[in-house]
């Protein structure tokens, strides 16, 4: 019997659900992998073994990325920064706007959330064309945040978000990768 890594067991309990949320998208789910202990256990040590050098904070995007973040934070000794939609935090926050197919989004996060120069890892569960993350990125800097370290649980290649990051001087890990969109 052939042995499987631990990113090929992650893969596998992710569910693709076909014509979500429009005909032709094929979603990849990850609930299936959350409901999972084993496959999760196995996504967080994928993820904390990627993380390349000391991490002060590890910035969460809403809201799958807020499970990852805090999950690794912790065996990473670091504390997590919440990007989050506009209007859902409370206090001073600084935004920073990105485009969407039909319109403009924007994301926010506490004025307060990091001192300059800290060390920060971003994480989400998917990356696909990179908007979001690309945003984020340019918020944390804005703050002063140091980032070279972006993680994702699925990448969408095809998409082009991944080289995106990395055009932005950014490494990006996925710990697997789906074709299509």
């Amino acid at each position: 019997m052939a042995t499987t890594t631990a990113h090929e067991e992650i893969k596998r309990r992710i569910r693709t659900i076909p014509d979500f949320p429009k005909p032709g998208i094929m979603f990849r789910d990850i609930t299936t992998l959350l409901l999972d202990a084993e496959g999760l256990k196995l996504t967080v040590d994928a993820m904390v073994a990627a993380t390349d050098g000391p991490v002060d904070l590890v910035a969460g995007i809403e809201a799958r990325g807020f499970l990852f973040a805090a999950a690794i934070a912790v065996p990473l000794n670091a504390g997590v920064v919440l990007i989050r939609k506009d209007g859902k935090l409370p206090g001073v926050t600084i935004a920073e706007d990105y485009v969407l197919e039909y319109g403009i989004d924007r994301i926010t996060m506490h004025e307060d959330a990091l001192v300059p120069g800290q060390r920060v890892l971003l994480v989400d569960d998917l990356i696909a064309t990179g908007g979001t993350a690309r945003a984020a990125i340019r918020l944390l800097r804005k703050a002063g945040a140091h980032v070279t370290q972006a993680q994702f649980v699925v990448d969408l290649p095809e998409l082009g978000g991944a080289d995106a990051l990395r055009s932005d001087d950014v490494q990006v890990d996925a710990l697997v990768a789906f074709e299509g969109h």
